[in-house]
């Protein structure tokens, strides 16, 4: 072995070993385990497939996270990501108002998931909440909805607490835009081209794999949201804003059902799969 191949075995043995001994062996324990009657306090029973074919034929909570979480995953992949990428266009130009623009945009972005949980518990709050006191005040009226608690609204509210906050696609988008040559958009502004015509057919074609990169992040961090649901409506009412995550753990640590929950963890990791292969091929990032 060269010296030029021993160092690259020296540096990357210990992210391999990590990887092995964090991820690899805990997935395999995962997929083992997803095929046991398993809980606390109890050795795994092998089952067979009787918690796969229980998810899909009988448990109606887990089969609406499924389509909750599907729903959200396209939400974040088209309006989050095209909120994102359009900021980004717009600061692009470095208007007056450019700097005060993506400050503000960015608070949200840095503040964590559970406080942003706890401002719009109080935003949306029925009684006093900033949302119902305006339109109280509008309409005179008596007005008093909670929008977390209402199977008709609950979706909706919990959505609208992290769908416009698209920060970080903005960044990754205004990156990518500071890395392309200047002297592009004056050749196309010499031919005639105005600042849409470029923005349309010169710029969002160059961004095509950033703006697919975070896509992919957009989508998949719906795989991983846990955290405002659990502290805004906890998955209800009757399942209505129930997505993956949360049933997973509710099913792990509330239910002790840990065989069931290990399974719902492999068709999670399989959905993000498929997720990551979808969008992949839709903005042909391998080419």
């Amino acid at each position: 072995m060269t010296k030029k191949k021993r160092w690259i075995v020296t540096f990357l043995t210990p992210s391999m070993a990590l990887f092995i001994f964090v991820f690899l062996i805990s997935m395999a324990q995962l997929g083992v385990t997803s095929f046991t009657d398993w809980s606390i306090g109890a050795p795994p029973v092998f089952s067979g497939l009787k918690n796969y074919i229980y998810l899909f034929t009988e448990d109606e909570e887990f089969q609406q996270s499924i389509i909750n979480t599907l729903i959200w995953i396209v939400l974040q992949s088209t309006i989050h990501v095209s909120i994102g990428t359009t900021l980004a266009l717009i600061l692009r130009r470095k208007r007056w108002y450019t700097n005060f623009m993506r400050g503000t945009f960015m608070i949200p972005n840095i503040i964590s998931s559970a406080a942003l949980g706890m401002l719009f518990l109080c935003i949306l709050n029925p009684q006093f909440g900033m949302v119902n006191s305006i339109i109280r005040t509008v309409t005179k009226s008596d007005f008093s909805q909670n929008w977390f608690l209402s199977s008709n609204t609950a979706f909706a509210a919990v959505t609208l607490t992290w769908l416009p906050y698209a920060g970080l696609v903005t960044i990754l988008v205004m990156a990518e835009m500071a890395s392309v040559s200047e002297d592009i958009f004056e050749a196309a502004r010499m031919d005639g081209a105005t600042d849409f015509q470029i923005d349309i057919k010169i710029v969002l074609p160059m961004m095509r794999n950033i703006i697919g990169t975070a896509t992919v992040l957009a989508a998949t961090s719906m795989l991983q949201k846990l955290d405002i649901i659990m502290m805004t409506t906890n998955g209800g009412p009757a399942g209505k804003t129930m997505n993956m995550p949360m049933h997973l753990y509710q099913t792990a640590l509330t239910d002790n059902n840990y065989g069931l929950a290990n399974a719902e963890g492999v068709v999670l990791i399989v959905l993000g799969l498929i997720v990551v292969g979808v969008i992949r091929g839709a903005y042909r990032m391998d080419k």
